[in-house]
């Protein structure tokens, strides 16, 4: 293959921070851009680059160099994988699909002008615009605690870092010590996300500090998968762990991360490490581009086209699209029908009917994983849902770990279809 420059700039990584010049694209070709990497924007460039042909130039804005999946990260947690097991680069799609792969901050989009403004300088010029940046969280959602408290009490809900420090955290506690949860309201990215976490959390405490405890104070009188994690804590973390539901204040919380306190319905407890999963949000650029109502992005099910403006989409956890849970998988499939679309809108191609899945895998102890999902349909009020399963309880061993093989396959699959 020919090195040409655009993607010799891909490929070594250099990249567009501190460009002070509007990027110069070439003439002629409907150009895309792409603002945030993860499963909904890497997947919807690779497809559009991908299946265009060269028809179209896209450009792929993300402020990271390497992506941590959140998908998989509490498996980091548990140790049952490697931080770098779950760690990508975008070398990949600057060099076999030709993308424009631009490693700096998105700080504004001008819908009137079609251009995205970025925090090195200059901008860059659409005709059509995605935005995939995933989540941000609600300031005030708990009281005590906000982002300058996240190196006291981790969220370790964007992964990297944050998955890091908590994991220190918990590898620090002392003998007996206790681990508290304050989890999210819905709705939120990755629905079983918190519940696997504390079952994570629970098989490294069982293993290395048995006389630990784990608080989980929960604002919802039920959450997802559980009877399907309440019966696994009890049969591998028996007395372990102690969720706090809506019904006995699990959502009147504050915290102190100074005093390392965390108050649940007027009792106060002195914890050793303290997880804090505020309310979320889409991420900010999408508000920045105003086609937020509220805290989430309202979107067309048949494209995930913007409610507010045909030549903006949004995907993933920030749109606000109906049944489907935010969730990687739930991005990864939105993407397709996004890219299927606005291909179609600037080059002619055929453009297929929109249909979505989702499937949620949780592993709760060694080989013993469990899952739920559905299929989808696009309607115009929203995407519904057409039906769906879900993992039983008293399943048997081999089934379990069968379930979770499955898991290791599909994140193989997945990470392939998004990065290439």
């Amino acid at each position: 293959m020919t090195l040409n420059r655009r993607v010799f700039l891909g490929a070594a990584g250099v990249v567009a921070a501190g460009l002070s010049a509007p990027m110069v694209l070439a003439q002629g070709k409907p150009r895309v851009v792409v603002v945030g990497g993860g499963a909904g924007g890497a997947t919807a460039a690779r497809y559009i680059a991908k299946d265009s042909k060269g028809e179209i130039d896209v450009t792929l804005i993300e402020p990271s160099r390497t992506y941590y999946t959140c998908f998989f990260s509490n498996l980091y947690l548990g140790g049952f994988q490697e931080l770098s097991d779950i760690a990508h680069s975008y070398g990949t799609l600057a060099a076999n699909y030709g993308i424009n792969v631009v490693h700096d901050w998105a700080t504004g989009v001008d819908r009137d002008a079609k251009t995205v403004s970025l925090a090195g300088g200059g901008s860059v010029p659409y005709d059509k615009l995605i935005l995939s940046p995933g989540i941000d969280f609600v300031d005030g959602a708990v009281e005590g605690w906000d982002l300058s408290a996240q190196n006291i009490m981790p969220h370790a809900y964007k992964a990297g870092s944050q998955t890091e420090l908590l994991k220190a955290q918990i590898m620090a506690m002392p003998e007996g010590g206790t681990f508290a949860m304050v989890a999210p309201p819905n709705p939120y990215r990755c629905p079983p996300g918190p519940y696997e976490r504390v079952s994570m959390v629970a098989h490294v405490l069982k293993a290395n500090n048995p006389t630990a405890k784990i608080i989980v104070a929960d604002p919802k009188p039920k959450f997802s998968k559980m009877a399907l994690f309440q019966e696994g804590w009890g049969n591998n973390y028996e007395g372990m762990v102690d969720w706090i539901g809506e019904d006995f204040g699990g959502g009147i919380v504050s915290v102190n991360p100074d005093a390392m306190t965390v108050t649940i319905d007027g009792e106060e407890t002195k914890v050793d490490v303290c997880n804090v999963i505020p309310a979320m949000k889409a991420g900010r650029i999408a508000e920045m581009a105003g086609v937020t109502d509220g805290n989430w992005a309202p979107v067309n099910a048949a494209d995930m086209s913007s409610k507010a403006d045909p030549d903006v989409y949004v995907l993933g956890d920030a749109s606000q699209q109906g049944d489907m849970p935010k969730s990687g998988f739930s991005a990864n499939s939105q993407a397709k029908v996004c890219a299927n679309a606005v291909r179609g809108a600037l080059t002619g191609s055929k453009v297929f009917p929109a249909k979505f899945s989702n499937t949620c895998w949780s592993l709760i102890d060694t080989d013993d994983g469990v899952k739920v999902g559905a299929t989808y349909e696009a309607t115009p009020e929203k995407i519904a849902k057409v039906d769906g399963f879900i993992s039983q309880t008293g399943e048997d061993a081999d089934l379990r770990k069968a379930t979770y093989e499955e898991s290791l396959g599909w994140y193989a699959g997945i990470t392939s279809d998004m990065f290439g």
